[in-house]
């Protein structure tokens, strides 16, 4: 689980993520003292699950943080305040919840649990990949790729309609895409819900293409596989 942490106080940053680290030790955590940042680094591949988000902020504001922020991500926004007011603001741009400051500790554990309860929800609908590529920002359904391949430091999206050539590392991708895609070789990433077949060399996927098996990678991919099917 990605929580991004935007606040441009110190101490608010530290708060949050000290009670993060006390009760969801699994989180993986990055912190942003401004708005522009945190949306700099979303534009550059950077998925964030939960954005826990300061609405009084020098620059660009916590609200019109989230606007710019919806248009590139469809992570669960929860908003943190002083002013009671500013709440109300918060669900024109469709925020989870909100968490009044000095943030009460029970309360932002509630509020967390179920936005984890949202994300295990949205899991079992179809996901998306933004991806930069020729200047511009493109939002990929994940149901869409059949297969991912290793081009220097770029990977290619081998989808059902076209092909897309961007900049960034297969094992990060690997991460991103998750269980649902095998690594069946150095070179190769495949959707499991695209295999059509399979030998010991190779894998045949929904489009016709064959791409390659790593011979020592045959019996675990087999064991993955039939489990991908059963469930």
């Amino acid at each position: 689980m990605r929580v991004a942490i935007c606040d441009d106080e110190v101490r608010g940053r530290e708060r949050i993520r000290t009670l993060l680290e006390k009760e969801f030790s699994q989180a993986q955590t990055s912190e942003f003292d401004s708005g522009m940042k945190l949306i700099e680094n979303v534009e550059d591949g950077y998925c964030p699950d939960i954005v826990l988000l300061d609405i009084a902020m020098e620059g660009m504001d916590g609200m019109e943080t989230a606007k710019r922020l919806r248009e590139l991500s469809d992570a669960i926004l929860i908003f943190v305040t002083g002013v009671k007011e500013q709440v109300f603001d918060a669900f024109d741009v469709g925020a989870f919840h909100y968490l009044m400051k000095p943030i009460d500790p029970d309360k932002m554990t509630s509020v967390l649990k179920r936005a984890v309860q949202e994300i295990e929800k949205k899991n079992t609908v179809p996901r998306y990949l933004l991806v930069k590529a020729e200047g511009s920002h493109r939002r990929i359904p994940v149901e869409d790729i059949l297969y991912v391949e290793n081009s220097g430091r770029k990977v290619i999206l081998h989808m059902k309609a076209e092909t897309l050539e961007y900049y960034e590392r297969m094992n990060h991708l690997e991460e991103v895409l998750g269980e649902g895609f095998y690594r069946c070789h150095r070179g190769y990433l495949v959707a499991l819900s695209a295999v059509s077949g399979y030998d010991h060399e190779s894998i045949t996927v929904a489009s016709g293409d064959r791409i390659y098996l790593a011979k020592q990678k045959y019996s675990d991919f087999v064991k993955i596989y039939c489990r991908f099917l059963k469930e």
